[in-house]
Protein backbone atom coordinates (compact mmCIF):
# COMPACT_ATOMS: atom_id res chain seq x y z
CA UNK A 1 0.00 0.00 0.00
CA UNK A 2 1.09 3.63 -0.51
CA UNK A 3 -0.08 6.82 0.04
CA UNK A 4 -2.11 5.44 2.96
CA UNK A 5 -3.25 7.73 5.90
CA UNK A 6 -1.28 8.76 8.98
CA UNK A 7 -3.99 6.65 10.94
CA UNK A 8 -3.23 3.30 9.95
CA UNK A 9 0.31 3.55 9.52
CA UNK A 10 2.92 2.89 6.70
CA UNK A 11 2.26 -1.03 6.97
CA UNK A 12 -1.02 -1.56 8.56
CA UNK A 13 -2.87 -5.35 9.01
CA UNK A 14 -4.30 -6.33 5.55
CA UNK A 15 -7.48 -6.82 7.99
CA UNK A 16 -7.30 -3.20 9.22
CA UNK A 17 -6.96 -1.65 5.61
CA UNK A 18 -9.48 -3.34 4.35
CA UNK A 19 -12.19 -1.07 6.53
CA UNK A 20 -10.61 1.97 5.17
CA UNK A 21 -12.21 1.27 1.48
CA UNK A 22 -14.89 2.40 0.31
CA UNK A 23 -18.08 -0.51 -0.06
CA UNK A 24 -21.32 -0.26 -0.20
CA UNK A 25 -20.87 -0.42 3.69
CA UNK A 26 -20.89 3.30 4.74
CA UNK A 27 -22.94 4.50 1.25
CA UNK A 28 -26.03 1.70 3.01
CA UNK A 29 -29.18 3.35 4.16
CA UNK A 30 -29.73 0.49 6.49
CA UNK A 31 -30.19 0.98 9.85
CA UNK A 32 -28.16 -2.02 10.55
CA UNK A 33 -24.97 -0.66 8.99
CA UNK A 34 -25.43 2.72 11.17
CA UNK A 35 -26.56 0.83 13.79
CA UNK A 36 -23.01 -1.17 13.97
CA UNK A 37 -20.70 2.03 13.12
CA UNK A 38 -22.51 3.79 16.58
CA UNK A 39 -21.66 0.74 18.51
CA UNK A 40 -18.25 -0.02 17.61
CA UNK A 41 -17.63 3.98 17.81
CA UNK A 42 -19.15 3.95 21.03
CA UNK A 43 -17.16 1.02 22.81
CA UNK A 44 -14.05 2.33 20.95
CA UNK A 45 -14.55 5.47 23.23
CA UNK A 46 -11.12 5.44 25.21
CA UNK A 47 -9.74 2.39 23.86
CA UNK A 48 -7.47 2.32 20.50
CA UNK A 49 -9.69 1.28 17.11
CA UNK A 50 -7.65 -1.25 16.25
CA UNK A 51 -9.07 -3.10 19.69
CA UNK A 52 -12.18 -2.50 18.12
CA UNK A 53 -11.37 -3.81 14.78
CA UNK A 54 -9.79 -7.18 16.14
CA UNK A 55 -13.13 -7.92 18.17
CA UNK A 56 -15.29 -6.97 15.36
CA UNK A 57 -16.46 -10.43 14.75
CA UNK A 58 -16.99 -10.81 18.37
CA UNK A 59 -19.14 -8.10 18.84
CA UNK A 60 -21.07 -9.14 15.49
CA UNK A 61 -21.88 -12.02 17.17
CA UNK A 62 -22.77 -10.87 20.96
CA UNK A 63 -25.06 -8.31 19.38
CA UNK A 64 -26.95 -10.33 17.11
CA UNK A 65 -25.29 -8.74 13.72
CA UNK A 66 -26.10 -4.93 15.28
CA UNK A 67 -29.92 -5.89 14.78
CA UNK A 68 -31.34 -2.87 16.77
CA UNK A 69 -34.79 -4.93 17.29
CA UNK A 70 -33.39 -7.79 18.73
CA UNK A 71 -30.97 -5.61 21.20
CA UNK A 72 -33.66 -3.04 22.09
CA UNK A 73 -35.02 -6.32 23.77
CA UNK A 74 -31.86 -7.44 25.75
CA UNK A 75 -32.65 -7.90 29.14
CA UNK A 76 -30.83 -8.31 32.15
CA UNK A 77 -29.48 -11.99 31.80
CA UNK A 78 -28.34 -10.28 27.74
CA UNK A 79 -26.16 -7.64 30.30
CA UNK A 80 -24.61 -10.24 32.34
CA UNK A 81 -24.19 -12.35 29.14
CA UNK A 82 -21.95 -9.93 27.90
CA UNK A 83 -20.05 -9.04 30.59
CA UNK A 84 -18.68 -12.47 30.70
CA UNK A 85 -17.92 -12.73 26.99
CA UNK A 86 -14.14 -12.20 26.95
CA UNK A 87 -14.29 -11.73 22.77
CA UNK A 88 -15.68 -8.03 23.71
CA UNK A 89 -15.03 -5.00 25.42
CA UNK A 90 -16.80 -6.09 29.10
CA UNK A 91 -18.28 -2.43 30.05
CA UNK A 92 -21.38 -1.91 31.66
CA UNK A 93 -21.83 1.38 30.51
CA UNK A 94 -21.25 0.77 26.93
CA UNK A 95 -23.47 -2.20 27.14
CA UNK A 96 -26.05 -0.56 28.63
CA UNK A 97 -25.70 2.28 25.54
CA UNK A 98 -25.82 -0.29 23.01
CA UNK A 99 -29.11 -1.09 24.60
CA UNK A 100 -30.32 2.13 25.26
CA UNK A 101 -29.35 3.12 21.94
CA UNK A 102 -31.11 0.43 20.26
CA UNK A 103 -34.77 1.83 21.64
CA UNK A 104 -33.82 4.98 21.15
CA UNK A 105 -33.00 4.05 17.36
CA UNK A 106 -36.84 2.05 17.17
CA UNK A 107 -38.44 5.69 17.81
CA UNK A 108 -35.85 7.03 15.58
CA UNK A 109 -37.39 5.31 12.74
CA UNK A 110 -40.81 5.95 13.88
CA UNK A 111 -40.61 9.15 13.93
CA UNK A 112 -38.26 9.88 10.64
CA UNK A 113 -38.97 6.59 8.48
CA UNK A 114 -35.79 5.87 8.63
CA UNK A 115 -31.99 6.63 9.98
CA UNK A 116 -30.99 7.56 6.96
CA UNK A 117 -33.32 10.32 6.27
CA UNK A 118 -32.26 12.07 9.54
CA UNK A 119 -28.75 11.13 9.72
CA UNK A 120 -28.07 12.46 6.00
CA UNK A 121 -29.58 15.77 7.41
CA UNK A 122 -26.21 16.48 9.49
CA UNK A 123 -24.03 16.16 6.18
CA UNK A 124 -21.74 18.96 6.35
CA UNK A 125 -21.11 21.09 3.42
CA UNK A 126 -17.50 20.40 2.11
CA UNK A 127 -16.43 24.38 3.13
CA UNK A 128 -17.29 23.90 6.83
CA UNK A 129 -15.02 20.70 6.77
CA UNK A 130 -11.79 21.30 8.27
CA UNK A 131 -8.24 20.28 6.72
CA UNK A 132 -8.19 16.12 6.44
CA UNK A 133 -6.28 14.75 9.37
CA UNK A 134 -6.69 17.89 11.77
CA UNK A 135 -9.76 17.62 13.47
CA UNK A 136 -11.39 15.33 16.02
CA UNK A 137 -14.82 16.99 15.94
CA UNK A 138 -16.58 19.34 13.89
CA UNK A 139 -20.20 21.87 14.04
CA UNK A 140 -22.34 18.81 12.16
CA UNK A 141 -20.61 16.55 14.82
CA UNK A 142 -21.45 18.74 17.79
CA UNK A 143 -25.00 19.31 16.57
CA UNK A 144 -25.49 15.93 15.70
CA UNK A 145 -24.32 14.69 19.14
CA UNK A 146 -26.40 16.97 20.81
CA UNK A 147 -29.82 16.29 18.96
CA UNK A 148 -28.47 12.14 19.38
CA UNK A 149 -28.39 13.50 23.35
CA UNK A 150 -31.49 15.42 22.91
CA UNK A 151 -33.42 12.20 22.14
CA UNK A 152 -32.08 10.07 24.73
CA UNK A 153 -29.00 8.82 23.22
CA UNK A 154 -25.59 7.98 25.17
CA UNK A 155 -22.21 6.97 24.46
CA UNK A 156 -22.47 9.97 21.47
CA UNK A 157 -20.25 12.70 22.39
CA UNK A 158 -19.31 15.32 19.48
CA UNK A 159 -15.62 13.24 18.78
CA UNK A 160 -17.69 9.60 18.53
CA UNK A 161 -20.21 11.29 16.71
CA UNK A 162 -17.44 12.48 13.84
CA UNK A 163 -16.03 9.30 13.79
CA UNK A 164 -19.08 8.02 13.13
CA UNK A 165 -19.83 10.53 10.15
CA UNK A 166 -16.41 9.62 8.70
CA UNK A 167 -17.14 6.20 9.31
CA UNK A 168 -20.53 6.60 6.88
CA UNK A 169 -19.20 8.71 4.70
CA UNK A 170 -20.80 12.16 5.53
CA UNK A 171 -16.88 13.59 6.44
CA UNK A 172 -14.22 12.34 4.20
CA UNK A 173 -11.14 12.64 6.48
CA UNK A 174 -8.53 10.46 4.51
CA UNK A 175 -5.63 12.76 4.13
CA UNK A 176 -4.22 14.39 1.10
CA UNK A 177 -2.44 11.98 -0.77
CA UNK A 178 -3.97 8.84 0.69
CA UNK A 179 -5.19 6.59 -2.11
CA UNK A 180 -8.49 6.35 -0.49
CA UNK A 181 -9.57 9.57 -0.66
CA UNK A 182 -10.04 9.36 -4.02
CA UNK A 183 -12.43 6.50 -3.97
CA UNK A 184 -14.40 7.89 -1.19
CA UNK A 185 -15.03 10.85 -3.04
CA UNK A 186 -16.10 9.03 -6.22
CA UNK A 187 -18.55 6.74 -3.76
CA UNK A 188 -19.89 9.99 -2.10
CA UNK A 189 -20.42 11.86 -5.80
CA UNK A 190 -22.07 8.60 -6.66
CA UNK A 191 -24.41 8.50 -3.43
CA UNK A 192 -27.93 9.03 -4.03
CA UNK A 193 -28.72 10.93 -0.53
CA UNK A 194 -32.49 10.30 1.20
CA UNK A 195 -34.71 12.96 0.59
Amino acid sequence: MTGGCAAVGARPHPSFFTTMTPSGAFRSSTIFVFSKKLCLEGFQSGLSWRTILAKRENFRSAFWAFDFNRIAQFNDADIERLLKDEGIVRHRGKINAVINNAQRAQELVKAEGSFANYIWRFEPRREDCAEPQTASTSAASIALSKDLKMRGWSFVGPTNVYAFMQAMGLINDHAWGCEIRASVEEARADLQRPV
